[in-house]
């Protein structure tokens, strides 16, 4: 099957485009809640949202299945997934490790231009957050860590990053605690833009680690009993509580 042509679509799409489309649209929907945790992905039902055969739709959900998204219960049954407390352990503890690094290669090298557009992503969580808009302040605060991760410089970390991205805006979209989000994100910018990447990296290992807690209680109902320790000879002083 070369691709499938859906309403109000002039031309015959190729079958990667297809695909692509429904993988995508599928991914947002899990991620922004309308696909919740247990919600079965039924491939005839989706086909015919999508307008499209079944085949891009099965590779979709396989390529979710790969993300971590959804899991397949059995041979004719397929679930969004559960978090457990342990998947969303891991997730942080590679999130400390990967975006405090970065945070301290951007502080120095952070260039006027780059610190300017943190700057606008923050005026503009800022009116999301007091309009309460929970779709634009997840995509704001996405695009604001992106932004440090290219400040930083390395293209390595960018790709490691990359296959973990998605779940981390699952788990991060179930974060409520805006106000203090954007508080937290301001600090980490300010220390940044002092060029001292202890300070950088202290203020985004607080930030991981009290958006870990936040995610952890508005996911199971109460505080981890496994949060990380300071390391050894890490400066977190500059970074106490909000940062």
């Amino acid at each position: 099957m070369s691709g499938t042509t859906s309403p109000g679509r002039a031309k015959t799409e190729p079958l990667g485009a297809v695909r692509e489309r429904v993988l995508a649209s599928l991914r947002e929907d899990i991620i922004a809640g309308r696909l919740g945790p247990g919600d079965r992905l039924v491939e005839r039902e989706l086909a015919e949202r999508f307008g499209v055969s079944r085949v891009p739709v099965r590779e979709a959900i396989r390529a979710l299945v790969a993300e971590g998204f959804v899991l397949f219960e059995s041979a004719r049954r397929t679930v969004v997934r559960r978090l457990t407390p342990a998947d969303v352990r891991e997730l942080f503890e590679l999130r400390e490790a990967l975006e405090v690094y970065a945070a301290g290669l951007a502080a120095s090298r952070a260039t006027p231009e780059a610190l300017a557009e943190l700057r606008d992503l923050l005026d503009q969580a800022a009116r999301a957050t007091q309009a309460e808009d929970a779709e634009t302040i997840t995509d704001i605060n996405t695009r604001f860590h992106d932004r440090v991760l290219a400040m930083a410089g390395n293209g390595l970390l960018i790709s490691v990053m990359e296959p973990v991205d998605g779940r981390l805006r699952w788990l991060t979209r179930r974060n409520e605690e805006w106000p203090q989000l954007l508080t937290e994100h301001r600090a980490l910018y300010e220390a940044i833009a002092s060029g001292d990447p202890a300070r950088a990296r202290a203020h985004a290992l607080d930030h991981v680690r009290a958006n870990y807690r936040s995610t952890v209680r508005h996911l199971f109902g109460s505080e981890p009993t496994d949060a990380p320790r300071a390391d050894p000879g890490t400066d977190e002083g500059a970074g106490a509580g909000a940062g």
